[in-house]
Formats: structure tokens, C-alpha cells, sequence
């Protein structure tokens, strides 16, 4: 009989509540091979060229210069899922598992990106078992504050990790010992990849290698199978990640109020209409009218050059928006306040994809009547994407999901032209004011939003 303990916090107070799981129960965990032992059948070398091979029952990476990190990543894509390994590996090098990673042509031209389990063991830095956003957001859980976490893993000798992935919970093992508990709910499914990182041209360290074996994991029933976990949970939603902390970003949404928000064109935040609960602010629905139930609401500061960036999650059907430069200095404007419009909207369920003055600009990510959003990665509606709108002096691009899709130039010939020939050539000098505020619309429909923040200045 194996016990396990774990606490739980109720109402304040801390329980320890005993786990039993029998020999025979954890002799029928099914667990599925994911490497052979004798070849690489199932798997596919991305982004690298640092060479693989098999021996004595291992997988082995070999690093070579000249080379970006490598992956040598499961052909089969994965969502819930315990997978287990041991990895041996030169003490100079760094390492990791990805899992729950993609690789879009759309995405930086191909590049590997999403959760890793890190594999390091430098003495000033112990950070095995964290885990690190690839390409992406950097550390979201490091092990600067578990220390017993950052000693598990021996510099010497193969080295065992566990890794749960269920729903939006990550939790990581290292050698038996609990190193990371994350809440993320930004990839929900992708591939396993076993790097062999960059080294450069540093020729001394040509040739050293990275051991993987007896590689397995749990697809079905995988709740039936985790084990409790007595650390400290990290929900990443609507906090910075270290890395965004050092680049200057700045969180518009804490998560539970609506501070550093108000109506358009009010000095308070509705009183009906909009929702803030679990961390999403939401606006509700109101049978598709346009701002005539809690109507817009913007940021009570206002930007010129930033980067703004949020989550946003659709329903079925649904239309919105994001609007920048936005004055509030229209008279007598019955609908929602005028700006340059991120276009958030359902493309295959709403009929407002086939309209517009421009073709195709009024769809997800364009900028609305004006300009359509190209070579679009798009996540299901019901899922999380990512919008991030880029404004530098009159250069503005819009981003979805990490692809650029558009970009454009204020003022410009090009852009005084398109708006001569849409909706907005009422407004006079529409979209040129030297800064305005930021707003997220009210188009009647439920639409979700999260991870609201903005870094303010020139950084191109």
C-alpha cells in the first residue's frame, strides 16, 4: 500500500487529507510507450540539425555548432497527460522537455514554442523541473523560491521526472520531489520535444550530449492516476512573467476590479453589462446590440506609442472589438465610440465577415473597414487567442495568436485613401489623433477577456 498526503486549505484552515493507492492499482496504470527503444519511429527533428540517435536502449541528442535550439518532437499531438522519463546529461549543458508545444508556419517561421520542462543544473542556477514558456513568455515558473524543488536533481547519474498535464494544471516531479504546480491555460494540446539547446559557435562544447530513456505516458483516465501535489500553486492570468517585468510591461486588469477602466464617455464603470469573475472580464449579452446595455468601456489613461496586448475568448456568433486612438470627442454618436478597430469577431458564424467596404476587413484581427488580417493563425471559438496591437509613431501593426497579420501607416496617402472609401469618412482626420485611449466594445454579444496589460514607448 503507497500513501500519499496532501493539504487543503478550506475556509482558512489547512487539513491533510491520506491518499492510498494498492501495488495492484499502480501496477495497472496504463501507461504507452513513447520510444521503442530501437529507432525514432513517431518522432520529427524541428527548428535544429543537432544529431539524434539510438544506443543501448537511449535516445541521445549531440549538440553541434552552428545550430538554434533542436527538438526531437513526438509526430502524435497530446492535451491531458502523465508522462514520465529519465535523462542523463552533460553538466554544462541546458536542456528541457517541451510538452504541449506547436510548430505553425505562420508562427516565426516554424519555430518550436510553448510550455518546457526545464533540465539545467548549474550550481548558480537550479532551476530543473520549472517551467519556461519557448519563444513565447519566458519564465512562468522558476525555482528561485523551492529550494528543496531546485536540489532535487543530481549532477551526476539519470534523473527521473513526472510531468501532469490536466486542463489548465501543469505539475512537475523531479526525482520524487514536487518542483513546479502552474495554472495556464494558453495551449491546451501539442507535441513532446526533447531539446538539445544552442550552443553557438562555441567549438568546446561541440560534441556533448543529452541521455533520454524509458519515455512513457498516460492518456486516458488521467485524473484516475495524478498524484496530490503539497506546493504552492502559480496561476499565471493577468500577472507578469519575469521577463515581461524587465521588458517594462505594465498589467491594465488585476483580475477582480475594474480599476483603470470607466465607461466611454462616463467618468464611472457600468453598472450593468459587464462581468468580472475567476480573473475574466466579460461583457454580457444583450441580443447583438451595439453599446446599448453597458455599453464601451476604455482605459482612463491614454497612450500614443505602446504595445497592448490581451486574451479574448469568443461564443458562437460573436462580434467585438478593440479600439485605439479613441478621442471621445464625436457629438451626438448613438453607437459605440469611434477609433481604429481590432476586429474580434466569429469569421464563420457571423454574417459582418462578408461585408465592409474592403474585402474581408471586417473579419477577425483586421483593421475594421479598412484593412483584412492575412495569413491568420486562429484558435476555435470557445478557446483563448491572443490580439496584440503595435503603435509606433505612425507604424501600426496588428498581431493574432503571434503572427503579425497586417500592418499599416497613419496619416499616410495609402491610409487616407481607404478611409475616404469606408464608413468612417464622416469623421474628419478619423485615426490620426496624436494619442487616445484604449477601448473594449460592447457589441452585444459575450465576449471574454484576460491578461490585459501594455508597455508604453518606442521599442522598434
Amino acid at each position: 500500500m503507497k500513501t500519499f498526503v496532501n493539504k487543503i486549505v478550506y475556509g482558512g484552515f489547512f487539513f491533510s487529507v491520506a491518499f492510498f493507492l494498492s501495488a495492484s492499482a499502480m501496477a495497472e496504470e496504463p501507461w504507452v510507450e513513447l520510444f521503442n527503444g530501437k529507432d525514432l519511429s513517431g518522432w520529427i527533428l524541428r527548428n535544429g540539425s543537432a544529431v539524434y540517435r539510438v544506443e543501448n536502449g537511449e535516445i541521445i541528442g549531440r549538440t553541434v555548432t552552428g545550430s538554434p535550439n533542436s527538438f526531437l518532437c513526438t509526430a502524435a499531438d497530446f492535451s491531458d497527460f502523465i508522462l514520465e522519463f529519465e535523462v542523463m546529461k552533460d553538466s554544462v549543458l541546458n536542456s528541457g522537455v517541451q510538452i504541449r508545444s506547436n510548430c505553425y508556419p505562420e508562427y516565426m517561421n516554424g519555430r518550436v514554442h510553448g510550455y518546457q520542462v526545464e533540465i539545467e543544473n548549474r550550481p548558480e542556477r537550479r532551476w530543473s523541473g520549472g517551467i519556461y514558456d519557448e519563444a513565447r513568455r519566458g519564465w512562468l515558473y522558476d525555482l528561485s523560491s523551492n529550494t528543496a524543488g531546485g536540489n532535487a536533481y543530481r549532477f551526476e547519474g539519470w534523473n527521473k521526472f513526472r510531468i501532469e498535464a490536466y486542463g489548465s494544471s501543469i505539475k512537475v516531479w523531479v526525482n520524487g520531489v514536487p518542483a513546479s504546480n502552474l495554472v495556464d491555460d494558453m495551449t491546451p494540446s501539442g507535441f513532446i520535444g526533447l531539446q538539445v539547446h544552442s550552443i553557438g559557435n562555441d567549438a568546446a562544447m561541440e560534441g556533448l550530449e543529452v541521455h533520454w530513456r524509458n519515455i512513457r505516458i498516460i492518456t486516458h483516465e488521467v485524473e484516475k492516476y495524478a498524484l496530490p501535489m503539497d506546493l504552492e500553486v502559480m496561476n499565471t492570468d493577468n500577472r507578469l512573467t519575469r521577463q515581461e517585468q524587465e521588458q517594462g510591461w505594465k498589467l491594465l486588469f488585476d483580475g477582480q476590479t475594474s480599476k483603470g477602466w470607466r465607461s466611454a464617455y462616463q467618468e464611472g464603470f457600468p453598472e450593468k453589462g459587464w462581468e468580472i469573475r475567476n480573473g475574466v472580464l466579460s461583457v454580457q449579452a444583450s441580443e447583438g446590440t451595439e453599446s446599448q446595455n453597458g455599453g464601451d468601456i476604455v482605459t482612463t489613461d491614454t497612450y500614443s506609442d505602446f504595445t497592448f496586448e490581451l486574451d479574448f475568448k469568443l461564443t458562437k456568433g460573436a462580434n467585438s472589438g478593440i479600439k485605439y486612438f479613441v478621442t471621445e470627442q464625436e457629438a451626438n454618436n448613438p453607437g459605440s465610440a469611434i477609433g481604429l478597430e481590432f476586429q474580434l469577431l466569429d469569421d464563420e458564424n457571423h454574417p459582418d465577415a462578408k461585408l465592409g467596404n474592403h474585402e474581408g476587413s471586417r473579419t477577425l484581427a483586421s483593421l475594421y473597414d479598412l484593412i483584412k488580417a492575412e495569413n491568420k493563425l486562429v484558435f476555435p471559438v470557445g478557446q483563448w487567442n491572443r490580439a496584440r496591437i503595435v503603435s509606433q509613431g505612425n507604424h501600426v501593426e496588428h498581431w493574432l495568436n503571434g503572427v503579425k497579420v497586417l500592418e499599416y501607416e497613419r496619416k499616410g496617402p495609402e491610409y487616407r485613401q481607404l478611409v475616404s472609401e469606408s464608413k468612417y469618412k464622416v469623421w474628419p482626420a478619423f485615426g490620426e489623433a496624436a494619442t487616445g485611449h484604449i477601448l473594449l466594445q460592447d457589441h452585444g454579444n459575450e465576449v471574454s477577456f484576460k491578461n490585459i496589460k501594455i508597455r508604453v514607448g518606442r521599442v522598434m
